[in-house]
């Protein structure tokens, strides 16, 4: 999934007709406090990354004047919140709220469909409300046939125990919030707070989406905007995490690449399979050895992309040996997997003599695959070894050097 941020979620509301504040991007102090004094009015600065609980780290401020804007601009650009550095800050108008609410609209990956969540009580986040006030939640499942009709619109803002002029503009505001969800296939797409102002207006004063990667070629327009494979890591994405998003994204409905980077490790380690891969990497762990990344491939890749991968794994610094190990497969060609890391030892002139390889595969084409590793003097096992044992292996002809 690839999130977007709340500069542009917030353009693509407003493409929508969902009213928003008025804002400006700085990158620096003195740009900050011309945002402000161009808006001619109270600020407030946020940093601008793609993660929640800003407010909680220090990463909100406000301002009354542009000298003020620059002074709480230089406090929130360098921070670092959630792995995130700041290196812009949102600057825009401070709305005059008389009433917080919350309103997401988001896949559930249990039941497989859109659920409408709401509640009289936002500007926190949603478990703090759960766990403080749940019967103030509205849920709503969606009808995938029946989409989300003004009338279901209007018993959910009800719910909110909102009347008058405010219930009519939250019944539009929520129908054009689910229409913006599908038009940009969303996993998810959160206003909070939804304010409502002392003039009876809402806005959408804070913002966070996300899209659905696969459905990137449907949305040119906006492909600079989303940030691919971001919502795998908890971190911003190193280079070499970029490139795993790349090699999957060059192929992305023939099997799946992905890659995790970790600091300090030495063993290369690629697996295929999510279940089976935790287990190896705690295994290592359990020897004594250092993963230098978190990798896996599953589905049926095609050797390009095994090629891609290896390539992204054998190219960090510090690298000092690379596991192969994954259980017996009926998918994944186990030669085609042989076929793409031998390239890669090839062209990155790799000596297998002293840089240890260490392959356990096991499935379609095992004994084209033990013919191709042998051959070019890298240690494999089939079926005779476990994965564990295998494991082992490389842990211990890393420690020997």
């Amino acid at each position: 999934m690839g999130r977007v941020l709340e500069n542009n979620s917030k353009n693509l509301l407003k493409g929508m007709n969902i009213p928003i504040p008025e804002f400006r991007i700085a990158s620096t102090p003195q740009e900050a406090e011309l945002a402000a004094a161009e808006l001619k009015k109270p600020v407030v600065v946020k940093a601008l990354i793609p993660t929640g609980k800003r407010g909680k780290a220090g990463a909100v401020r406000f301002a009354n004047s542009p000298e003020q804007a620059k002074e709480e601009a230089a406090k929130i650009l360098g921070m670092v919140v959630s792995y995130y550095r700041v290196e812009k800050v949102l600057v825009e108008e401070k709305l005059e709220i008389v009433q917080e609410l919350y309103l997401s609209v988001a896949m559930d990956c249990n039941k497989k469909r859109i659920v409408v969540i709401a509640s009289p009580r936002g500007g926190v986040d949603i478990e703090e409300i759960n766990s403080q006030h749940p019967e103030s939640i509205v849920k709503h499942y969606v009808d995938p046939l029946l989409g989300l009709p003004n009338f279901r619109c209007k018993e959910i803002c009800g719910d909110l125990g909102l009347t008058g002029n405010v219930l009519k503009s939250a019944i539009g505001v929520l129908k054009k919030v689910f229409d913006a969800f599908v038009k940009y296939d969303c996993t998810i797409l959160e206003i909070n707070p939804l304010a409502i102002t002392t003039k009876g207006d809402l806005v959408a004063a804070s913002s966070l989406m996300s899209i659905d990667d696969a459905a990137l070629s449907r949305h040119g327009n906006i492909l600079d905007m989303v940030v691919v494979g971001s919502e795998r890591v908890w971190h911003p994405m190193t280079e070499l995490e970029k490139r795993a998003v790349a090699v999957n994204e060059a192929d992305p409905y023939r099997g799946t690449a992905r890659y995790t980077e970790i600091d300090g490790g030495d063993i290369g380690f690629m697996c295929g399979g999510g279940g089976g891969s935790l287990m190896v990497f705690d295994t290592l762990l359990s020897y004594g050895g250092k993963p230098a990344n978190y990798t896996e491939w599953g589905g049926n890749p095609p050797e390009e992309k095994i090629y891609g991968l290896t390539k992204v794994v054998l190219s960090k610094n510090g690298v000092k040996g690379l596991l192969v190990d994954a259980n017996i497969t009926n998918n994944t060609q186990v030669d085609v997997v042989a076929k793409g890391i031998i390239r890669v030892i090839r062209d990155m002139k790799i000596d297998t003599t002293k840089f240890p390889v260490v392959i356990r595969l096991a499935g379609v084409n095992d004994a084209m695959a033990k013919g191709i590793f042998e051959g070019n003097n890298i240690e494999y096992y089939g079926e005779n070894a476990t994965m564990a044992e295998a494991a082992k292996v490389i842990v211990e002809r890393i420690k020997r050097g």
